[in-house]
């Protein structure tokens, strides 16, 4: 193999198949990016078979070919390199590395030897725009759990009928869910790991160009034009989600969100200092009461609000209250309760398109 190839743009695209590579395998060829020339292209190709990810970049090709290099060395090395030409030639399972005045000659490993990553064949597709996409994966992946005992909750589910997409994730204490449409012939049910989302969002640029997302068996690709994003998906069932999202409040409060946020982001200073995590919530005549304590002090805050509906006292962790809040894009949002033991379905106001429910935690009546 022999290219010339810019070195900024391969940084780039290093950086980019980098995310498929774990640090933890066991398996000696996956810390290795594997190149391959040909076509007028070079292919990086980056995966810990769990999450594949491959990249194409216009280049000179002098001598088609491939190799696999250490990925942490590969990289360091082209970061290092002046913003100028490189060229990379292999013989045998050698490549030299030129860059103006530096030299660099490292041993890979035979092509052959890495893993390939999945074909695709019978696949449902269906187009998202990437800030879309990059907004539903901010406003849900954060609910999933940590939590490797239960596997299927480390994903996000993704539901399609009817040409209506649901995305879905929770953890036993809060649950996000944000609907779209999208142009999907077929219903679909699978499950994405966090993990795998997590890394796309890094990759997503913020602007309105489509990526074409395709389901073929057990698993799912992201195509964004230059760069393929594999992923194994989650087996197992998923919780009824539907079941747990009441319809009816006897207490709904209007609030500005950002008002609400700082509200209970000063809250939360003290109550980081108990293992609880604790604030709570008064809700009566218009006004919104929150209060937190602990062993060094206490926290009183208090805002007008809209209420419609009964008085509600109701307590939760800090934490789980104010990620479904710091999710949502829109000035106003919409409390529901149904009492102070039932869970609070948070809403921006007059957008039926997300959702937040978070459980409270139960208190004796005169801990509020």
């Amino acid at each position: 193999m022999r290219i010339q190839i810019d070195q900024n743009k391969l940084v780039k695209y290093i950086n980019i198949v980098q995310k498929g590579i774990s640090s933890k395998t066991t398996l000696p060829i996956l810390d290795g990016i594997l190149l391959e020339a040909n076509d007028g292209k070079l292919k990086l190709t980056g995966t810990d078979l769990e999450i594949g990810i491959e990249s194409y970049i216009d280049c000179t090709i002098l001598e088609e070919g491939s190799i696999v290099l250490n990925s942490r060395i590969f990289g360091d090395i082209v970061r290092k390199l002046p913003n100028s030409s490189i060229n990379i030639k292999t013989i045998d399972n050698k490549a030299n590395i030129t860059c103006e005045n530096s030299e660099f000659n490292i041993i890979g490993n035979p092509a052959l030897e890495y893993p390939e990553l999945p074909t695709l064949e019978d696949e449902v597709s269906f187009n998202i725009p990437k800030d879309l996409l990059k907004n539903i994966i901010k406003q849900t992946v954060f609910a999933t759990t940590q939590d490797e005992t239960r596997p299927i909750l480390t994903g996000v589910l993704l539901e399609i009928i009817d040409g209506e997409a649901s995305f879905v994730a929770l953890d036993g204490y809060r649950l996000a869910l944000r609907n779209i449409k999208v142009n999907s012939a077929e219903d679909v049910k699978i499950v994405i790991p966090g993990r795998t989302l997590n890394e796309l969002n890094k990759i997503l640029e913020d602007d309105d160009t489509d990526v074409e997302i395709a389901l073929t068996s057990g698993h799912i690709v992201f195509n964004l034009g230059d760069t393929l994003v594999f992923s194994r998906l989650l087996e197992g069932q998923f919780l009824n989600y539907r079941d747990i999202i009441r319809k009816d409040h006897k207490t709904i409060v209007k609030v500005n969100r950002r008002t609400l946020q700082d509200s209970l982001e000063r809250a939360s200073l003290l109550a980081k200092e108990e293992k609880a995590n604790l604030v709570k919530l008064n809700i009566l005549e218009e006004k919104l009461i929150i209060k937190s304590n602990s062993e060094i002090g206490n926290v009183y805050e208090e805002m007008n609000v809209q209420l419609d509906g009964e008085d509600v006292k109701i307590a939760f962790n800090s934490r789980y209250i104010l990620d479904g809040i710091k999710a949502i894009d829109a000035e106003e949002v919409e409390l529901s309760f149904m009492g102070s033991l039932n869970p609070c379905i948070i809403r921006p106001l007059n957008d039926e398109n997300y959702t937040y429910l978070v459980l409270p935690v139960r208190l004796a009546k005169d801990d509020y």
